[in-house]
């Protein structure tokens, strides 16, 4: 059942490397590939928080889990595990491997197709849909690592451990959650994803640096949120 994460996982990794390889591409060039990616990741987000079925459960989602994530420092501590990790790699611009870890954890991780494509292979042991996004995920982290570097390789782990999480215990989420349920929580955190990745696209645009890292509470608020109002 843990097939379709361990390939997420290594198509990640396997795009990263080819990235890598690509980072002696011209600057200019890089500079106009990292707008035309800020561009495509903006629409995206716009995409994915227009999912939402009710936007004032996201709005309050992101103000809580932001202030939960600036109270944790959550940003900080993620560019000192970056600069450790740069240190022992021996690579410069330390800032790098934080910010190329967030952006493509977020991207991979955030959406509809991480989650129903995890219980498909929890409970069915059917794996096309995380094949399908091992594909996508790789062809994205390649453009991703050309321009981040080699902070998009580390994604691969929080990649793995959410979609193999969800698809060893998708027999007791799919016993303690209806479809109805399911589907509407779905919903909901594509959309509050859909904002964070929203900033992630702004940032890389260069029009205003918005610690993203610190808003990633907000996704286990929306989901307090939306069993607490679907129960009572």
């Amino acid at each position: 059942m843990l097939f379709g994460s361990i390939v997420n996982a290594v198509g990640i990794i396997v795009g990263t490397i080819i990235g890598l390889l690509l980072r002696k591409i011209p600057d200019q060039m890089k500079q106009t590939v990292m707008i035309a990616i800020g561009l495509s990741v903006v629409v995206l987000g716009i995409d994915m928080a227009l999912k939402s079925d009710n936007f004032f459960i996201v709005i309050v989602s992101l103000v809580v889990g932001t202030i939960v994530g600036e109270w944790l420092r959550i940003e900080d501590y993620l560019h000192r595990i970056g600069n450790a990790l740069e240190l022992k790699i021996g690579k410069s611009q330390s800032g790098n491997i934080a910010q190329g870890f967030v952006t493509a954890t977020l991207i991979f991780v955030v959406g509809a197709m991480a989650i129903v494509g995890a219980l498909d292979s929890g409970l069915r042991q059917d794996h096309s849909v995380l094949l399908t996004k091992s594909m996508i995920d790789g062809f994205t982290s390649i453009v991703l690592a050309s321009t981040l570097g080699i902070g998009v390789l580390f994604s691969a782990l929080p990649v793995f451990l959410y979609q193999g999480g969800i698809a060893l215990f998708a027999n007791v989420i799919h016993q303690f959650l209806s479809d109805s349920l399911l589907n509407l929580l779905i919903a909901e955190l594509t959309a509050t994803g859909g904002v964070l990745i929203l900033a992630i696209g702004i940032n890389m645009l260069g029009i205003k640096q918005i610690k993203v890292a610190n808003l990633l509470p907000s996704i286990l608020v929306v989901t307090i949120i939306v069993l607490f109002q679907y129960h009572y």
